[in-house]
């Protein structure tokens, strides 16, 4: 259960107990026990409502999970991605030609799973109670800093201590006391989610068809049940969520298609604008920024959580080496490692991920036969391929030791 006092001295505040933050307190106390005291405030704890949310997540933080000790408790929930399918094609059209097959790389095995987010959370949560990290139900309101420490505000007192991890959100209060600017702007879209249950079984298959109003995503979950995201413009999605349980199930029906059978609503669906955002920087004195405080994306590949998962991989990499030179875990020289790491990563993907929309969400014919053609071609070339599963499953480039499945 989460603490209702504050410690006059910690070694590492996480203000924001999602799953960055969480999984941040459980890497450092893994990896260093009774040798680094870690909070984590958030005052939402015990008032989340429950959603039908979903995330895909991809082989490297799955690794990252397992050597943690997380995985081993929501591993016989989670269902494996083992081929995904992409499509091009309008909403009403009957039949809709796979472009792009890509299988599960071996030996790595499938490159997703796909979890619910309440349920990760809580396995989180637990793990890190587990391990003595101090979870207080209490917002973070400001801090002030030193060449040698950051003092935490809280309601309940203030905490000295090396680090202050901003894991609060798009919304960041902290970034915007820390001075960080940002790059945003929000899209004329928003994203429907809902579970949806089928006839047939899903063959661990998903599903991503790009449609003039935005793309459809069809992501297996346990049983025969998918969890759809579906992008459409802003307003579009505001009436369609308020259809009656058998017209939404129709709409759903037309960009879903016929290949599960008869579909049916299993919840309410659920919505949330999309918006794009990159802080400037990623670290100022003795502040660090993980999760949606630093980058939000469009949710087309589904790398959101992801991102902020390989943020909790490098961060806790450079606070480890720090601690191992006998330095202290706020140091620039940890600020300065973990920004070098993850600003370059982030916003490559996240203007990836834009120009993908741009790209996929228009109703121009020139256009859309360009990308077709385009994607026919990576489609037979296997290298390409490869090297693009890769870097969906986090496993390209330098990945950090946490999601090669090694110790800190």
């Amino acid at each position: 259960m989460p603490e209702m006092n504050v410690p006059d001295r910690t070694d590492i505040v996480i203000a924001g107990a999602g799953m960055a933050g969480l999984a941040l307190a459980v890497a450092l106390k893994d990896a260093f026990e009774q040798h680094i005291d870690v909070v984590v405030c958030d005052p939402s704890l015990g008032k989340r409502p429950v959603t039908n949310r979903t995330s895909a997540i991809a082989a490297g933080s799955r690794r990252m999970l397992e050597t943690l000790g997380v995985w081993s408790s929501i591993e016989s929930r989670a269902q494996p991605i083992q081929r995904m399918i992409i499509t091009d094609s309008n909403s009403n059209d009957v039949v809709r030609p796979a472009f792009l097959n890509f299988e599960a790389p071996e030996p790595d095995g499938p490159y997703a799973h796909m979890v619910f987010n309440g349920e990760l959370e809580a396995a989180l949560e637990a793990r890190a109670l587990g391990l003595g990290v101090q979870i207080i139900a209490t917002q973070v309101t400001g801090f002030e800093t030193t060449p040698d420490l950051v003092s935490a505000q809280t309601p309940l007192g203030h905490m000295n201590a090396q680090l202050l991890v901003a894991a609060d959100g798009l919304k960041s209060r902290l970034r915007d006391m820390a001075g960080i600017r940002s790059v945003d702007w929000s899209y004329p879209l928003a994203g429907i989610v809902a579970t949806i249950g089928h006839e047939r079984p899903h063959e661990g298959v998903a599903y991503e068809h790009f449609l003039p109003e935005g793309p459809f995503a069809i992501l297996p979950l346990g049983g025969n049940r998918s969890s759809i995201v579906w992008t459409t413009e802003l307003e579009q999605a505001s009436e369609i969520i308020a259809l009656p349980e058998d017209k939404f199930c129709n709409e759903v029906e037309k960009r879903f298609g016929l290949q599960f059978g008869a579909l049916k609503i299993l919840d309410a669906p659920g919505m949330w604008p999309l918006s794009f955002h990159i802080a400037r920087r990623f670290a100022s004195n003795r502040v660090a920024l993980i999760g949606d405080a630093a980058h939000v994306i469009h949710p087309l590949a589904g790398q959101g959580i992801n991102l902020g998962f390989r943020d909790v991989a490098a961060l806790s990499e450079a606070i480890a080496e720090n601690i191992r030179l006998g330095l202290d875990a706020g140091s620039p020289r940890v600020t300065g490692a973990y920004e070098s790491a993850r600003r370059f990563d982030a916003i490559s993907m996240a203007a990836g991920m834009d120009t993908m929309n741009r790209l996929f969400t228009n109703n121009s014919t020139i256009l859309r036969v360009v990308r077709d053609i385009g994607m026919g071609l990576v489609d037979r070339l296997p290298e390409l391929k490869w090297q693009l599963i890769r870097e969906a499953s986090g496993l390209a480039g330098a990945v950090p030791r946490l999601m090669r499945g090694e110790l800190l």
